[in-house]
């Protein structure tokens, strides 16, 4: 075999005496970092969870890591729901919403600024979990 390992040039001290043998097996293992406490997915337990498709570019995701939001419009324009208010019999009548569940992969997330990266701080305290929304176009940009 090609590779071998001294295991005296793994030990910590450096004396002279004859090789001891192996040295203990935890201190062969060594753990990764983990970024994330949860490894970026909410599957406690399961071994497999069902993909569902990133509705931006199609990418296959697992449905526990996915970025899902809903998202509520109105069936038709104001112009439309004015005149439809107008010629309406019924005075309180509301105009029905569209719900519309938006499944996002991470990075399609990211680009279109549906999360954020926050950094190391952020991340583990409970006021990073709150969401800001971000305002475009309102303040003193360049652009405005």
């Amino acid at each position: 075999f090609w590779l071998k390992v001294h295991y005296c040039s793994l030990s910590t001290s450096h004396s002279s005496a004859p090789c001891c043998g192996p040295p203990q097996l935890e201190s062969l293992f060594v753990t990764m970092p983990s970024k994330r406490r949860n490894n970026g997915r909410s599957k406690k337990g399961r071994g497999h969870t069902a993909i569902v498709r990133c509705i931006n570019c199609c990418r296959c995701v697992p449905k526990d890591k996915a970025i899902k939001r809903f998202q509520v419009r109105n069936m038709c324009d104001a112009s439309s729901q004015r005149d439809l208010r107008d010629a309406s019999v019924y005075s309180t009548f509301t105009m029905p919403k569209l719900y519309n569940k938006m499944i996002y992969c991470v990075s399609c997330a990211i680009h279109a600024r549906v999360v954020r990266v926050r950094n190391k701080k952020l991340r583990a305290s409970p006021e990073g979990r709150i969401y800001v929304r971000p305002t475009f176009g309102k303040g003193g940009g360049k652009g405005n």
